[in-house]
């Protein structure tokens, strides 16, 4: 039988009423990684915030790089982290409180109401299929919802709430429904598919270091034409046209704290093909979970060591200064630190946790350049060398005023590179999914070295296509054609 983790912030969290069960803080959960190395874990994450990069997001999202099952887990809380990602689950909700309202929501007083859900269960006995919905859109262990009256009753605002916010007459189902959780079946949600042919291309004309150049885009919505995929290219402002397409293709620097993520989460909750898709961006964007991840699955990376809000900095003397002190979901070379010093590791550690609770510390290795290798669906594309700019150990300089300097490049065919490059970058991408993804590498005198796995690789003319030229573009879109036509063919089956 699964072994059943119950996390807290504070150990008094969990009152005496409470059943006895494995119940650790998630500062033991985040520091012991050796510790709770088992997979098949299941655990139940009951921290009071599950602000991005606080604690509680932080033991959700190591705790999917340990290959725990966890409950909430980062997509859920990013999910819950905005009105404008959850509610583009609404319609089927919507439709759902309007069968309901006649028969059981005119008692109410007001025009607002307050549902509690449990592990999927309420206590308002009239609503269990939608506390049921609600809870398959979003598992949370507790969440609140509010609902307010106009015409109709509609959903005003969901979110995520703490065990300690529990009053003295709601504990009592708060532990029957704990219970009956940690007795059933874990269940993966299934995904709805699509099967049309229009394909959105999501850039940013005004963003400085994109993903793809203008040459690029282009070239890869002239593949799309020879592929028969009617490709255009829309940007931030077209959020509400996505559900025109059947397949979308993000082409700027992705974040889950922008509205990159949203369209991805759109993209996905339409049916369509997607790439980055939401649950890559989650994995890629933040170096801590890469770090636990690549570790555990025995990886070569740098030396590292991960960084408490409030740690003793006497644990960097592991790595040696110099030493590189990284904010977790930085890109481009920013929120990166090289240390000279305990002095300035404790200057440079004190920026980045104002942004993160935790942040990475790594052994500062230079190396002429970086390897990266593009890869698709488990497979290599292209691999290219970035060169550190002139001057610097990064290869990207970035100076005031938001200008910056960029090293120089070279591309290789892929039978003149050695094979154990491209198996540890294979290894790298394999363990986040089959989607697009950049694994930088460095070459040392000890053999390959993993740096980060980028879910939204560079894919620029004149630079990855040096030696495919448009092969490389016509190959991506066939990846995406592909899956348009696996995903029709499912469709046909059904009917």
């Amino acid at each position: 039988m699964a072994e059943h983790i119950i996390i807290v912030e504070n150990e008094q969290d969990w009152l005496e009423e409470y059943p006895a069960l494995n119940v650790i803080t998630s500062k033991n959960y985040l520091a012991d990684s050796q510790r709770y190395r088992s997979k098949g874990i299941r655990i139940v994450n009951l921290c009071r915030g599950y602000q991005y990069l606080s604690e509680g997001y932080y033991c959700s999202l190591l705790a999917e790089a340990r290959q725990h099952k966890i409950i909430p887990s980062v997509r859920t809380l990013t999910n819950l982290s905005r009105k404008s990602i959850y509610s583009l689950d609404f319609d089927d909700l919507e439709r759902q409180l309007q069968k309901l309202s006649i028969s059981h929501f005119t008692e109410i007083s007001g025009d607002e109401m307050e549902l509690l859900i449990c592990f999927g269960q309420t206590s308002q006995g009239q609503l269990p299929e939608l506390a049921r919905m609600l809870y398959e859109l979003f598992p949370c262990p507790l969440m609140k919802v509010v609902f307010r009256k106009n015409k109709d009753w509609q959903i005003k605002k969901i979110k995520s709430i703490s065990i300690t916010s529990l009053k003295k007459d709601q504990r009592e189902f708060f532990v029957n429904s704990i219970q009956h959780y940690l007795t059933r079946r874990w269940r993966i949600q299934k995904q709805k598919s699509s099967a049309r042919y229009d394909m959105a291309i999501l850039y940013n004309p005004n963003e400085k270091l994109p993903p793809s150049n203008m040459a690029a885009l282009r070239k890869f919505i002239e593949a799309g034409k020879r592929l028969g995929l009617d490709v255009e290219l829309i940007q931030q402002k077209d959020y509400s046209r996505l559900g025109e397409y059947d397949a979308l293709f993000i082409r700027e620097t992705t974040s889950i704290d922008n509205y990159t993520y949203r369209f991805a989460r759109k993209a996905e909750s339409e049916g369509m093909v997607i790439m980055d898709d939401p649950n890559s961006i989650v994995r890629c964007t933040n170096k801590v979970y890469l770090t636990e991840l690549l570790q555990l699955n025995n990886i070569p990376i740098p030396k590292s060591v991960i960084l408490h809000k409030g740690d003793d900095l006497k644990k960097l003397s592991t790595l040696g200064y110099p030493v590189v002190l990284k904010i977790p979901d930085g890109s481009f070379s920013r929120g990166i630190y090289k240390a000279e010093n305990a002095e300035q590791s404790k200057k440079f550690s004190q920026l980045l946790f104002k942004e993160s609770d935790l942040i990475l510390a790594q052994e500062y290795m230079y190396t002429e350049f970086d390897w990266r290798v593009g890869i698709i669906n488990r497979s290599p594309i292209f691999v290219s060398q970035y060169f550190m700019s002139k001057a610097h150990w990064q290869i990207v300089k970035h100076k005031e005023g938001g200008a910056f300097l960029e090293g120089g490049f070279k591309t290789w065919d892929l039978e003149h590179v050695s094979v154990e490059l491209i198996e540890v970058a294979l290894k790298a991408a394999n363990l986040i999914g089959d989607g697009f993804y950049g694994v930088d590498i460095k070459q040392t005198a000890n053999g390959y070295v993993v740096i980060e796995v980028n879910d939204n690789p560079n894919a620029d003319a004149g630079v990855e296509d040096k030696v495919l030229g448009n092969e490389l573009y016509d190959i991506i879109m066939k990846e995406f054609l592909r899956r348009l036509e696996k995903r029709t063919k499912r469709e046909e089956d059904v009917v």
